[in-house]
This record gives structure tokens, sequence and C-alpha cells, in this order.
């Protein structure tokens, strides 16, 4: 059965032994598939935020790692992901940057 309950993630793929310190290169292919797809995605410094069900979200994290191990030859990547779910109610990345943004306005 598949899992279909609404996540967050954060994810922030890891080429190693690509012979450059930038992976910017990398960052740019996975993007654009992240782009591409139909879930929400969002590009910040350290990652990207993919927003939508859970088994969507991760078959986009194996396709980008398909895709650079096929297209741009990467040997080996490592992924940090972090993941976040909840049933009360639906909420985007923004909504959780709002909610601080109003509290810090508060102080």
């Amino acid at each position: 059965m598949p899992v279909t309950i609404h996540c967050l993630a954060d994810v922030c793929l890891i080429p190693i032994g690509t012979g450059s310190a930038s992976v910017s290169d990398e960052v740019t292919a996975i993007t654009k598939l992240a782009q591409d797809s139909p879930l929400e995605t969002t590009l910040h410094s350290a990652g990207t935020t993919i927003e939508g069900p859970w088994n969507e979200v991760m078959d986009l994290i194996g396709q980008f790692h398909q895709h650079l191990h096929d297209k741009h030859g990467v040997v080996r990547i490592q992924s940090d992901i972090r993941v976040g779910t909840r049933t009360d109610k639906k909420q985007c990345p923004q909504d959780k940057i709002d909610v601080v943004q109003q509290k810090l306005k508060n102080l």
C-alpha cells in the first residue's frame, strides 16, 4: 500500500569523489529536476525543500540520485534528509517561516 501522508522534506545531496570542491553543476542538475516535477520545491543555501505526498517526495529524491549517477557520472552520493509530517493541518514551508517571523515581531 502506498504511503500518501503529506510531508515536507529537506534534502541535501553530497556528491563524493567528483574531483572538485564545487558541487554547483550537480545542484543545478537536481534543481532542474525538482522544478520540472509537479511537487512544490524550494531551493535554499543548504539544499532543497520538497513538499508533497511521502511516496512522491521519496521518488523524486531517488530520481536525483539516479540522474547524478547516470548523467553526471557521480559514483557515490550521500544524502542528508530531514522529513516532517503532521496530520492536524496542511502546512507549507512558508507557513512555518511566517509563524516565526510573526513571533519575532512580538518580542
